[in-house]
């Protein structure tokens, strides 16, 4: 496995970096193996980044034969659309080095974790509009060809986590026009990537409408999805398993929510399968990537 570690530049910011877990080939297995990506936003309101949903997620992954990736982007006083323009820039660096990472740039998914995944689907809707192209962007550069999106801050309206919409808008949290933008609920299109979705039916603190929201315009959209909600889990659940465990409170431990990523690597599987190069080069083994 190589670490990469990278500095990431855009018009608004030069301080997020992407950290890389990357998995090696062998001349032993499959020299030419592609492998899909997922490029991790940890969440934690747009004030911090938490480490329970980083580093442990991406091994979990890179043990499913994933190359993970994790985005340590802007947060307050950052303002929207700071880190939006730093997942761009982190989509355009991997699938840029596809080749040297071994991976197939058809099948780049942007993850996310609580506010970390409305940094993620916030890619998801604008990858293809304007906003992003004032900047520099090429919709061929920083399209996702995928979302996970666990217990995802979707809405800036009725259901939304309020203290994370104030991070990112500051200033601006009480303009109409603001919060509409943030909202991406409004914003699916057509384009919008197929998506994998989870919450709790008990989270208390990013109410599982989000969730439902997104998915409900996704429908509306005619854009394939997956969604589940488990009936108890307190919010911020990572792994949901010892390994992600808080320090700060015993309820981070959820047996019947570890699943979750299995569900979302047999969705990768069906839902994006390898491009005809890559698979052409893949093994045939169905329990491989």
């Amino acid at each position: 496995m190589e670490l990469i570690q990278q500095t990431l530049t855009t018009p608004l910011s030069d301080t997020a970096t992407l950290t890389g877990y990357v998995l090696d080939n062998s001349p032993e297995i499959d020299p030419q193996r592609q492998r899909p990506a997922v490029i991790i936003c940890p969440g934690g309101g747009y004030e911090f980044l938490s480490a329970r949903e980083a580093e442990p997620v991406a091994i979990h992954f890179a043990a499913a034969g994933v190359q993970a990736f994790i985005l340590r982007y802007s947060v307050a006083p950052a303002r929207f659309p700071v880190a939006l323009l730093e997942m761009a820039q982190a989509l355009a660096t991997v699938r840029a080095n596809a080749a040297a990472w071994h991976v197939d740039p058809q099948r780049i998914i942007a993850a996310g974790f609580s506010a970390g995944a409305h940094v993620a689907a916030s890619l998801g809707v604008y990858w293809d509009q304007k906003l992003l192209a004032d900047f520099g962007f090429t919709a061929a550069q920083i399209q996702p060809n995928g979302l996970l999106l666990s217990y995802p801050v979707i809405t800036a309206g009725k259901y939304c986590h309020e203290g994370s919409i104030a991070a990112l808008l500051g200033e601006r949290k009480h303009e109409a026009e603001a919060r509409a933008e943030v909202s991406l609920e409004h914003h699916v299109g057509a384009n919008t990537p197929k998506t994998f979705l989870w919450s709790t039916f008990t989270d208390d603190v990013v109410p599982m409408e989000n969730a439902l929201l997104f998915a409900k315009a996704l429908r509306a959209n005619q854009v394939p999805f997956e969604l589940h909600i488990f009936p108890e889990g307190h919010h911020g659940l990572s792994l949901a398993t010892v390994e992600t465990e808080s320090s700060h409170r015993n309820t981070s431990v959820q047996p019947e929510v570890t699943v979750w990523p299995d569900l979302f690597m047999t969705w990768l599987h069906h839902q994006l399968p390898a491009t005809t190069t890559a698979a052409a080069k893949a093994p045939t083994d169905q329990n491989q990537v």
